[in-house]
């Protein structure tokens, strides 16, 4: 044993003594590095909530805050099912069960209001026996004060019952109709199924029109769960899951039960980005792993993966980064991964070889500088994209520099060598230009006609939570909401009540296809007649419970809504219709202010500024990248840079608009997805020297190749539009390459001199053949 353990202490320090100081001082940066990595990425967190793609500083979205602050989010809908008519109502049991399933939701953490049949009906009938108390204890009180001043006055037994029976006489011929109207359905509570049929049904057993909003029909009871204003991503999923695990548990017996809602679809989005997140980044680093490990562009097979491992640790510092910054990753980082590991091994798979390094970083900072400029994109998730690819670009080439400080560079393959590309005559080359030209500029012309695929379906194609959301479109008549708010001193009094009554009115003659009251400040007190006064608005406000005007009104009275149902469409016709609605509202009256507020005016208004912006995004990030590449290399290194990005972008503008004939949101800042590829492509083949075939398409081809796999990887991606996406920027980068050959061929490297063929390299000679020579 003693023996073992001097061994172990031998070889011990024989290895101390084999560190040198630079590995030592390389050690200590990576163990700190990687702790910092680790410490970032165990913060990160996914979000893929509305303000991901809503444009947040826009005062369509503060308005939508403003409303969520009052009356809570857009809800979480509960649509149950029954086999027979009004089952889940009109049986005790079950309308028990109901209340006591809303009273658990109503507890949720990040709950601001549950709105449910059983709750209606219980306010409802709390209500009732509130008046009924009230007008009893009135009566009861008349009663015995003029039967007191009857005794004080000395009157008779039989005179002071008399002054008590004439006392109480107006008062019965006052409420005496309303009693005698509610005495045929007895005691007003939720055990008395005739009370219940009557607050909640009419005469031929359909939903009165007040209850509609959790009624809809007489098989269908609603619940809409409205979350707290500012809850994020992580505590909608929590709250969609405790929704849903409290309904399967509550047993009901319904014959069907659908959860939806923006907030399910929102959750289920930001579950598929997390669990698609690693498996497409695995089939990336896959992928590009065996691009590199089988391309021979070194002699060492294992050192292949250098520029892979470069990347991924780009990739992981960049998204540690997010982690320590407290930002969390939306759905463009779905995105990033394959990207960035296709992409951003390109750079260190150069700096691994003996090439100018100027050229390559300059080059790099050309494609991180164009990545980035997507934060110019109104909608955040986009903005977020061309962040961390600009970020990531970055660190994998600072990493990419320390690892050939660290181990130096690669003996690779020669690849200078070879013929050069023929040049052909001159009517050739003019004849192939204006050919390609003719090509982008068909695409370039078509940028600002080609539409943006607006539609929620097509955008969320790929989540069965969307089958949910169109199946309560088909009960409910509507999948979302758009409120009318109207901001006064006080919104409750009788000129804002008839200017509500109006609108409502004049929106459902209108388009009463499109829009579905839900619930409005005029359905709430329909009840008090066409004409009412300020002082019987005020006592049906203290008399009506506040779990059902909170839902319409501001507690201070500043603010109330008409909230509408709309159906899922396209943003486009959704923009028109909501500016027919908003043209069609009366003028509020003097010192109030009305505005349309909900998630598809903010979502139309991200539309607009999209499809207002498209230009500026495309073109700045040319411009950007040409003045890095001139002010690094030349000008006639940024003239083959830009003319590429021109080339590739408007090759692929023309491609969409011939095959999909549509962007998405992703794909309609295209000029600044191929800027990287583009700039990178056309610099590295005109590097002096390395004018052969050999290096064109052994060379740069290999990280085009890697380019094109990590776009195409988001092919596999469940979600449409991530999936269109990778297809498209995958043929960006094969027309990016194409690009650069082209315009290498155009406008060919200033000192480019005809390449000669290598001669066949020594062979060494084997030992002990001296004598046979």
């Amino acid at each position: 044993m003693i023996r073992v353990l001097r061994r172990l202490a031998g070889a011990l320090r024989r290895w101390w003594r084999g560190i040198s100081r630079r590995g030592l001082v390389a050690g200590a940066v990576l163990l700190a590095l990687a702790a910092c990595t680790g410490g970032g990425l165990w913060q990160v967190r996914i979000d893929t909530g509305i303000e991901s793609f809503l444009p947040t500083g826009d005062p369509a979205y503060q308005a939508l805050q403003d409303k969520a602050r009052s009356f809570g989010g857009d809800p979480v809908v509960v649509l149950l099912r029954s086999k027979d008519p009004n089952d889940l109502l009109m049986q005790q049991e079950k309308l028990a069960g109901l209340l006591g399933l809303e009273g658990q939701l109503a507890k949720l953490p990040d709950v601001a209001a549950v709105y449910g049949p059983a709750t209606v009906l219980n306010q409802i009938a709390g209500a009732a026996q509130d008046v009924l108390a009230q007008i009893s204890g009135r009566r009861d009180a008349l009663r015995n004060t003029a039967e007191q001043q009857a005794r004080a006055n000395g009157a008779r037994d039989a005179d002071v019952r008399a002054a008590g029976d004439a006392a109480v006489a107006q008062f019965d011929a006052r409420y005496g109709p309303l009693i005698v109207r509610g005495l045929p359905t007895g005691l007003p509570t939720l055990r008395n199924p005739r009370f219940v049929a009557t607050a909640m049904f009419q005469d031929d057993g359909r939903p009165r029109p007040e209850w509609r909003f959790v009624v809809p029909d007489d098989h269908t009871a609603t619940l809409l769960i409205r979350p707290r204003e500012d809850i994020d991503q992580a505590a909608t999923g929590r709250l969609v899951d405790s929704v849903r695990s409290s309904v399967d548990h509550a047993g009901l017996g319904a014959a069907q039960v659908t959860v939806t809602g923006v907030p399910a679809v929102t959750s289920a989005l930001t579950e598929r980005a997390r669990q698609e997140f690693p498996v497409l980044g695995a089939i990336a680093l896959t992928t590009v792993g065996l691009i590199f490990l089988l391309v021979p562009w070194t002699r060492r097979r294992w050192t292949r993966l250098r520029p892979l491992l470069a990347a991924m640790c780009g990739t992981a510092i960049t998204v540690a980064l997010f982690g320590w910054l407290h930002r969390p990753l939306s759905l463009g980082v779905v995105a990033f991964l394959p990207i960035l590991l296709g992409i951003g091994s390109d750079f260190p798979y150069y700096l691994f070889q003996r090439d100018q390094l100027r050229r390559v970083l300059v080059a790099a900072l050309a494609a991180a500088l164009g990545f980035a400029s997507l934060v110019l994109s109104p909608l955040p998730f986009v903005g977020e994209l061309g962040l961390a690819l600009g970020i990531g670009i970055v660190a994998t080439v600072g990493v990419a520099l320390f690892l050939r400080r660290m181990f130096g560079v690669e003996e690779a393959q020669p690849t200078s060598g070879g013929r050069p590309l023929p040049r052909g005559t001159r009517r050739w080359r003019i004849a192939v230009a204006v050919v390609a030209i003719a090509l982008a500029g068909l695409g370039w012309t078509a940028l600002p006609r080609l539409g943006i695929e607006a539609d929620p379906q097509q955008l969320a194609k790929g989540l069965t939570e969307l089958t949910d959301a169109q199946r309560a479109e088909q009960v409910l008549g509507s999948a979302g909401e758009v409120s009318i708010m109207v901001r006064g001193k006080d919104v409750s009094s009788p000129q804002v009540l008839q200017w509500a009554r109006q609108a409502e009115e004049s929106l459902v003659r209108g388009y009463g296809r499109d829009l579905h009251p839900i619930i409005t400040i005029d359905d709430l007190l329909q009840f008090l007649g066409d004409n009412p006064t300020a002082e019987q608005i005020d006592a049906a406000k203290q008399l009506m419970p506040a779990y059902l005007t909170s839902a319409v009104l501001r507690q201070d009275d500043t603010a109330g809504v008409l909230v509408f149902g709309v159906d899922l469409r396209d943003l486009y016709q959704q923009r028109d219709l909501l500016a027919h609605v908003q043209a069609s509202l009366p003028a509020p009256p003097a010192g109030y202010h009305a505005e349309l507020v909900g998630l598809p005016v903010a979502a139309v208004r991200g539309l607009d500024l999209v499809s207002g912006g498209r230009i500026l995004i495309n073109i700045v990030s040319v411009l950007v990248a040409g003045l890095v590449l001139t002010i690094g290399l030349g000008r006639r290194d940024a003239l083959r840079g830009v003319l590429t990005v021109l080339l590739a972008s408007g090759w692929v503008l023309a491609l969409a608009w011939t095959v999909i004939g549509s962007l998405s949101p992703l794909t309609v800042a295209i000029g600044s997805l191929t800027t990287a590829t583009g700039c990178e492509f056309a610099v590295m083949m005109a590097k002096p020297g390395h004018g052969g075939r050999r290096w064109l398409f052994r060379g740069v081809g290999t990280t085009a190749l890697a380019g094109s796999v990590g776009y195409l990887v988001l092919a596999c991606s469940g979600l449409a539009v991530l999936s269109q996406f990778g297809l498209l920027l995958a043929s960006g980068v094969v027309c990016s390459y194409v690009a650069a050959l082209l315009v290498v061929w155009l406008v060919p490297p200033h000192a480019a001199q005809p390449a000669a063929v290598p001669a066949e390299p020594e062979v060494p000679a084997l030992a002990g053949k001296e004598s046979v020579s």
